[in-house]
């Protein structure tokens, strides 16, 4: 009975069955999950009678399984590839076990092989993100598969991973570094829950590759083949789309291909119609070298020389998304004259995807007022009065506060350019960065007084700026300012570049 479902499981999934007394001798591979044979211009692949915890193949009824599933879900990319699964007999004509037998294709036409030549590799990417993005477009999708999206399943994958990292840390992997994959890791999940549920909403997770590695894909004259996505654990291999290209992302990144691999993302982003803040592909690639960090812990563990030291090199780069992927709030205050805008523009244009907020704007928006040029005269009223009375301004704060908590929850990184000045708001935007779990940067402009009225004159005489400062607003805020002792000190009578470069490296 079981073997009629077994072959009726087969045959509704389309998998052909082949019989066979042995595998043909032939040159050997062996992974950390199988064995390959390569004779002829067919593939053997047996599955090692292994449990690692991630996977098992410990009785042959589950690799039997997992040969039948890596067959029906590869054929999604490959058809061509993925011929077959064989009952492999003994002697006495009985089955001992099972592999998948696949097309064998050119080791030059690796992609793999074509990033370590150096050769041109653009148009294959390109052919590659599109393929992916259609092949997305049509995996499978329903409430349960979307819950892979969640943040407490992603949690659970990376908290689950820093645990079966245990028997090799302080060994193979630096203790130091997996403490902080998990710190980090946690910290970022902890504060994007609407980010994560709009990926959810908008069918973002998918049943997907799962393993999209440079080794696996070969670039051929007509299109390439994408091979080897994971068979023995479907959590593993749902999830959101944008996790699913980072892996081949990061692959690249290992092999020195760091520009390509952007490219990369970029051409898919833009077949797939898909968009997300950088922080989260970030996460995404973190997640990709970490998986990969923990299978090479197991290679080195069964005696592979080489992958001790690419596990640690892997998780290094765990750590370095990890870090580029930390959200941030960041306060650009100062005087009126001091330069506020110019640093907190040039960073907002240099560093992608940053969102920049002004005081100035917000304080017109909400006045119904045009964003784009100084408020009338008989709307201002003088200093502390009209929109600068304490209660507009206590209103204009709450409002970026907001506007800046939304944008953090999104993954977004954000600069606000307002003054600064009293203390109460600087502790409520603290308290919002914590809330939202993201670093605080606090930086203050500063210049010579002489200097900031020169630049409020010149302002005022173009009366293109938005901002409404004047000497006299400059005076009376300098007199009012609580001391900022936690904000780094920005001084701006430098050139607009080199005051600019030295904020992106407090941000850094």
């Amino acid at each position: 009975m079981t073997g009629d479902r077994t072959a009726t499981a087969r045959r509704a999934a389309g998998v052909p069955r082949w019989d066979l007394a042995a595998v043909p001798a032939g040159e050997v591979v062996e992974t950390h999950s199988a064995t390959l044979t390569f004779a002829g211009d067919l593939v053997y692949k047996v599955k090692k009678p292994l449990d690692l915890g991630f996977l098992d193949f410990s009785t042959r009824a589950r690799r039997l399984a997992a040969c039948e599933q890596e067959v029906a879900l590869n054929r999604r990319l490959a058809p061509d590839v993925y011929l077959a699964v064989a009952d492999l007999r003994d002697s006495a004509g009985q089955v001992v076990d099972h592999a998948v037998v696949m097309r064998r294709l050119p080791e030059r036409r690796r992609l793999s092989t074509l990033v370590r030549r150096g050769l041109p590799v653009d148009d294959a990417l390109r052919a590659i993100a599109r393929k992916l993005a259609a092949f997305h477009a049509a995996c499978e999708t329903s409430p349960q598969i979307t819950a892979a999206g969640s943040r407490e399943t992603l949690a659970g994958l990376w908290r689950e991973g820093v645990e079966q990292l245990a028997p090799f840390r302080g060994g193979i992997l630096d203790d130091a570094a997996v403490a902080e994959i998990d710190r980090l890791s946690a910290r970022y999940l902890a504060g994007r829950e609407p980010l994560l549920r709009e990926r959810m909403l908008a069918g973002r997770v998918r049943d997907g590759h799962g393993d999209l590695q440079a080794d696996d894909i070969f670039c051929l004259p007509d299109g390439p083949r994408i091979l080897d996505c994971i068979e023995f654990d479907q959590r593993l291999r749902v999830g959101d789309v944008l996790g699913d290209v980072a892996f081949l992302a990061m692959d690249l990144e290992r092999l020195g291909a760091g520009a390509e691999a952007a490219r990369f993302l970029a051409w898919y982003r833009e077949f797939a119609g898909e968009t997300h803040p950088p922080s989260l592909a970030d996460l995404y690639l973190a997640y990709r070298a970490f998986v990969r960090a923990k299978v090479s812990c197991v290679r080195a563990a069964q005696g592979d020389s080489d992958a001790a030291d690419l596990a640690r090199r892997l998780a290094d780069l765990t750590v370095d998304h990890l870090r580029r992927g930390r959200v941030r709030l960041v306060l650009v205050g100062g005087l009126p004259g001091t330069g506020k805008s110019n640093p907190d523009s040039r960073l907002a244009d240099a560093e992608d995807g940053w969102v920049l907020l002004r005081s100035d704007v917000v304080r017109k928006e909400l006045a119904g007022l045009p964003a784009d040029r100084p408020a009338p005269p008989s709307r201002l009223g003088g200093i502390g009065r009209g929109l600068y009375a304490p209660a507009m301004t206590e209103v204009v704060y709450a409002e970026l506060l907001r506007r800046a908590g939304n944008a953090l929850a999104r993954g977004e990184n954000v600069l606000v350019d307002a003054s600064w000045s009293s203390a109460a708001d600087r502790a409520c935007a603290a308290r919002l960065a914590a809330a939202r779990h993201a670093d605080l940067v606090e930086l203050r402009c500063a210049t010579a007084p002489e200097v900031a009225a020169a630049r409020i004159a010149r302002r005022a005489a173009v009366g293109s700026d938005v901002s409404d400062a004047t000497a006299e607003v400059h005076a009376a805020l300098a007199t009012r300012a609580d001391p900022w002792p936690s904000a780094t000190v920005i001084h701006t009578a430098a050139p607009v570049t080199e005051t600019a470069a030295t904020a992106r490296r407090q941000l850094r």
